[in-house]
Formats: C-alpha cells, structure tokens, sequence
C-alpha cells in the first residue's frame, strides 16, 4: 500500500467513527444554531436568552436530519411507530441541551460573561449530554 493510499485508509476509518460523524453532523447544526443566535442579536435585538433559544431550535432541525440520514442511518426504526419514537426521543434530548443552552447562557450573561464566550461553553455541555442521550437511548 502506498503512502497516500494508506492515508486515504486511515480518514476512511476515522470518517467510519460514529462519534466523528456526529461530530461533524454537530458541527453543521452548530453553523446554523449559531448563526441563527447571530442574527436574533444583531438583527432583531433579541436578548441573549431568547437568541440562544431560537438558534438551538434551528440547530435542532438541522442534526435530526443529518443525524437520521448519515450518523444513525442503519438505527432508524423500519417503522413508522419506531421512527416516531426516536423523533420523540431526539427531541427530548434536544430539549435537555436546549434547557442547557439556556440556563448556561443566561447565568453566564447575569455574572456579566460576555454572551458569545457563554455560547461556547453551553455548546460543550450540550454537545455531550445530547450525544451520550442519543447514543445510548434513541438510536439504540
């Protein structure tokens, strides 16, 4: 095997990791979440809270549908009735990051932290309690 195509192996075993996957599909959400939060900042002068609030929820769409079709794709329910199910469940664990997100932000933001830095942060707790929620209980 030659260099590159050794190379090539190795990105196609790391891309094959369920976590990179979600990782990146994460990564994507997070674009749109965070330009989401953005926007309601500086174009509708939307308070932090509120701002954070709308931005998760369009992040939320975006990883369902990144995260049904290319991160869990052979643990999607068959079934319509299971498929419900896992929406409910991803849902759920989007409410509890959301609930995260919030609480983070807005605690952050009345000890006077500067919002975007508060953002980060709520973004590194939610990352990993939606992960370990949807790894182990909804895509299971």
């Amino acid at each position: 095997m030659t260099g590159a195509a050794t190379q090539g192996a190795i990105v196609q075993r790391i891309f094959n990791l369920q976590l990179v996957r979600y990782g990146l599909a994460s990564i994507v959400a997070l674009a749109v979440d965070t330009g989401m939060f953005l926007l309601l900042l500086s174009f509708v002068a939307a308070s932090p809270v509120i701002a954070s609030i709308g931005g998760y929820a369009c992040g939320i769409v975006a990883h369902w549908l990144l995260s049904s079709r290319t991160v869990f794709a052979a643990s999607v329910a068959s079934d319509s009735r299971g498929r419900n199910r896992q929406k409910a469940l991803f849902l759920a664990s989007a409410l509890l990051g959301l609930a995260l997100t919030a609480v983070i932000v807005g605690t952050l933001d009345a000890f006077g932290f500067d919002v975007r830095l508060a953002k980060v942060v709520a973004i590194v707790a939610s990352f990993a309690a939606t992960w370990l929620m949807r790894e182990r209980l909804v895509f299971r």
